[in-house]
């Protein structure tokens, strides 16, 4: 007990850091090394902080214990060891509903070996190994989930559907992507929420990430463009109230969705988008090392372009994807709710603002005062929490706008 309240006290000392990057990037000289990150993620661990958030404390631990070196294939080694673990139990589990726990388990677990990004062989297998289990849980969902796959550009997107069971459609919909190092299937999972309400989602992965046919660009929203091409032609889906939704990176998406796609969409949510500043090469200099991110952000940010290999690269290239170089942000938009944290290291305050004040209809504006990127905290302020209590009211207080009705209040 004295070890664990010693690692809570160490958590909120930690999270209290970010009050230094209210408004600017707190310097840092290196990434953590090995023992910190062990150290950092036991913290998260224990608190339900990202990217551990959902995983048994215990295996966590286990995971930990055997990671000996910074290296990616390490990494994904120590934690799909655990992984492994859960998907032997779940072949040999008495009935589906255990399974399906046991499943769910080990996808957890083999997305953390991933992560921040399959940048190695080892983390390609686990990446690998998450969808098989992430959609092995799935089979045992209601309603179910159905893989869609959408030609593209000689390849072809692959996303989530779920359709309520309750009510009749056609149905409204959120269009839900990932971000920099989310995917689809943890999007999938926050987003399950609102299916009870009569709301159907439709989730993909932001390009660059997952399973998404190309990397992040200046024009890559094309690619969202063709989901929705094909998602509103579905009879069961009620093409008038389609809602987007994105978190960090896929806030960026969001956003840009919410200009380009205006008349397609009834709004959109975007959670610590990027805007301008965040693309800024002095800017990134300044982020590589923040305490925030756990680990590794660099080579994260670096795999969702094509062909970047180095930190000059990055700062060559992002600055393009400014959403102010591209002339949009003085756009007619459709309405959104803006999500942030005010001592955000990773996207600031600034950028929220700047995108508050742009466009030519009002925005909503929720914000954490003591929360960090994506508005979380330690102290409450989870991702379930954010979306069950602001993103998700919020999306059905829209679509009541239009006249919808949800089955659930009949």
């Amino acid at each position: 007990m004295l070890l664990k309240s010693k690692i809570i006290l160490c958590a909120f000392a930690s999270y209290a850091m970010l009050g230094l990057v209210n408004q600017g990037v707190q310097a840092q000289s290196r990434d953590r090394n090995l023992e910190e990150v062990k150290e950092e993620s036991l913290i998260r661990a224990e608190l339900g902080g990202y990217p551990l958030g959902g995983l048994d404390f215990q295996d966590s631990k286990d995971a930990l214990s055997k990671l000996t070196s910074r290296e990616p294939d390490n990494w994904a080694a120590a934690w799909s060891g655990v992984a492994d673990k859960y998907m032997e139990q779940a072949k040999k589990a008495p009935d589906i509903n255990t399974a399906s726990a046991l499943y769910k388990k080990a996808w957890r677990l083999y997305f953390t070996a991933q992560w921040p990004a399959p940048t190695s062989a080892g983390k390609q297998v686990a990446y690998d190994k998450a969808i098989d289990a992430y959609l092995k849980h799935s089979q045992n969902l209601d309603p179910k989930l159905q893989v869609v796959k959408i030609p593209f550009e000689g390849k072809e997107i692959v996303g989530y559907l779920r359709v309520p069971n309750i009510g009749k459609g056609p149905y409204p919909i959120i269009f839900a992507f990932s971000g920099l190092d989310s995917r689809k299937e943890t999007v999938a999972d926050s987003y399950a929420q609102i299916l009870k309400y009569g709301v159907a989602i439709f989730v993909m992965d932001s390009p660059g990430t997952g399973q998404a046919p190309i990397k992040a660009s200046p024009t890559a929203e094309r690619m969202f463009s063709a989901a929705i091409d094909y998602v509103t032609k579905l009879p069961e889906i009620d093409k008038t109230r389609v809602i987007a939704s994105g978190v960090s990176f896929g806030g960026y998406w969001a956003t840009k969705l919410a200009i380009l796609e205006k008349h397609r969409l009834l709004g959109s949510v975007a959670q610590s988008p990027p805007i301008d500043k965040t693309f800024s090469a002095e800017f990134i200099d300044g982020r590589i090392f923040t305490r925030e991110y756990l680990f590794d952000y660099l080579p994260a940010s670096l795999f969702i372009y094509e062909g970047l290999k180095t930190k000059e690269d990055l700062l060559k290239y992002a600055p393009s994807m400014s959403l102010r170089t591209q002339g949009l942000l003085d756009k007619p938009t459709a309405p959104m709710l803006v999500i942030g944290g005010a001592k955000d290291s990773q996207v600031l305050l600034s950028e929220l603002q700047l995108l508050m004040s742009s466009g030519d209809v009002p925005k909503e504006f929720w914000l954490n005062p003591i929360g960090g990127h994506l508005g979380r905290e330690a102290k409450g302020w989870t991702d379930p929490v954010i979306f069950s209590k602001v993103v998700i009211p919020w999306e059905l207080r829209l679509l009541e706008q239009t006249g919808w009705k949800s089955p659930a209040n009949k």
